[in-house]
């Protein structure tokens, strides 16, 4: 069911360590959910019929450095990986596209001027994670100082990654409002954050976006 939605549904595989793990409000000390092997968890995503994988390298988020060897194993499972965390410079991106990711997500590297990453073109996708209207860096933990709107201004025609931190990692439902502004003029939008239910990701597909990232919904109900 989750995968045969109006919008395509990209399950998050979240790694903390070697394990799987979902984080409530991207707190590094609240682990909601554990899948233990990302592999395994990515392979039972694509049994089910995903198509792409969402994987973030959460120490790479917080130590700013990248890690191939990982990206290598899920791109193994035989699905389109978009690979996240840790992603300082052009070379790190470079690191994880050959590694087999065919597509980055650029979130603290980005702020507060994205310019240069735009040039990567279909290759990149520009993180909005968002607190309180500022896009927030370093694994969530420190403000960029750019908002929301200026955000949407500079970062052209590019591929979004929009999440509402205040619910990502809540089943509190997405924020349907976050989302509608990212998407005013034809942006694209990959939104994140708060999805329970299939019907959350058909509210999300209304609100415009192109696809929803869902994490802890998926791994609560994972087998």
């Amino acid at each position: 069911m989750w995968f045969d939605l109006s919008i395509d549904v990209i399950p998050a595989v979240d790694v903390l360590g070697d394990t799987a793990v979902r984080l409530r409000r991207g707190d590094y000390d609240e682990i909601v959910e554990r899948a233990e092997d990302p592999v395994d968890l990515a392979f039972n995503w694509a049994r089910q019929g995903a198509r792409r994988i969402h994987l973030v390298d959460l120490d790479g988020a917080r130590s700013g450095k990248v890690r191939p060897k990982l990206v290598q194993a899920v791109a193994g499972v035989g699905l389109p990986v978009q690979a996240s965390g840790g992603i300082r410079t052009r070379d790190d991106a470079f690191a994880l596209l050959f590694a087999g990711a065919d597509r980055v997500v650029v979130g603290t590297a980005a702020w507060p001027d994205p310019t240069a990453w735009l040039e990567l073109g279909e290759q990149v996708v520009i993180a909005l994670d968002v607190l309180n209207g500022e896009v927030r860096t370093d694994g969530w933990l420190e403000g960029s100082g750019v908002t929301l709107e200026q955000a949407l201004d500079l970062t052209g025609d590019a591929r979004l990654l929009v999440t509402g931190i205040e619910r990502d990692g809540t089943l509190a439902g997405p924020d349907l409002e976050l989302v509608a502004t990212a998407v005013r003029g034809g942006r694209r939008v990959l939104a994140a954050g708060g999805v329970r239910t299939p019907d959350d990701v058909e509210s999300l597909a209304r609100a415009g976006a192109e696809a929803a990232v869902v994490g802890r919904a998926l791994m609560h109900r994972a087998p």
